[in-house]
């Protein structure tokens, strides 16, 4: 298990990793998207 976390943080820091990133973090940050998850969350919890 310990290879498939270096794996994970070895990709979250290469340069497309950190591009990915970025974008998830811009993701969250609009309030349109945000709303999108929280809505498909209520529908989640529901079943």
């Amino acid at each position: 298990m310990a290879s498939l976390f270096s794996r994970i943080t070895a990709f979250t820091r290469s340069p497309q990793g950190r591009r990915i990133t970025d974008q998830v973090k811009n993701a969250a940050r609009d309030p349109r998207t945000r709303a999108k998850a929280q809505d498909m969350l209520r529908r989640f919890k529901k079943r």
